[in-house]
């Protein structure tokens, strides 16, 4: 063996996975109804302050997320949502279940990109669940907590697993 291939399996690989489960409708049958997403993380990688997390997300967050990392990542291409369908052809089953499988592509996608993955929105996105209004005063200094507190507090609490 060379020392080259020798240092390679030293080297722990950083490993993210990120799941996009269990859409669920709330205010069924009211006219402000909507769908939320758990968001389940498991990682190695140092960039994540928790390891594991699961939050709950709705498509509206999702949009004002990949805006701000627009806003934030210069040049660097943010990947694309699910489009916002009004008219959509087939069951609503169908339509969630085909959301579903954009948005996991989009984190996917995002959280292999170093220039995304050092936004902190980002992680408040995925690991808290501070609402947006919360995210954007934690990122600018104005939150009770810091970006690495808010997430711990809500790795320690434990909501993560109760959903």
């Amino acid at each position: 063996l060379s020392s080259g291939s020798r240092m390679l399996e030293n080297r722990e690989e950083e490993l993210t996975t990120v799941r996009v489960q269990d859409p669920r409708v709330q205010n069924e049958g009211s006219w402000n109804s909507y769908v939320d997403y758990k968001i389940f993380l498991h990682t190695n990688s140092k960039a994540f302050t928790a390891k594991t997390s699961c939050v709950r997300r709705r498509y509206r967050e999702f949009v004002w997320l990949r805006r701000q990392l627009q806003k934030n990542a210069g040049l660097v291409p943010v990947p694309e949502l699910p489009g916002k369908s009004t008219f959509f052809v087939g069951s609503t089953d169908e339509f969630i279940e085909k959301r579903r499988q954009g948005l996991q592509q989009f984190l996917e996608k995002v959280v292999q990109n170093v220039v995304l993955l050092s936004d902190s929105r980002l992680h408040l996105f995925l690991q808290s669940q501070l609402s947006v209004p919360e995210i954007e005063a934690c990122v600018q200094g104005q939150g009770s907590q810091t970006v690495t507190e808010a997430i711990l507090h809500y790795a320690m609490s434990n909501c993560g697993w109760v959903q």
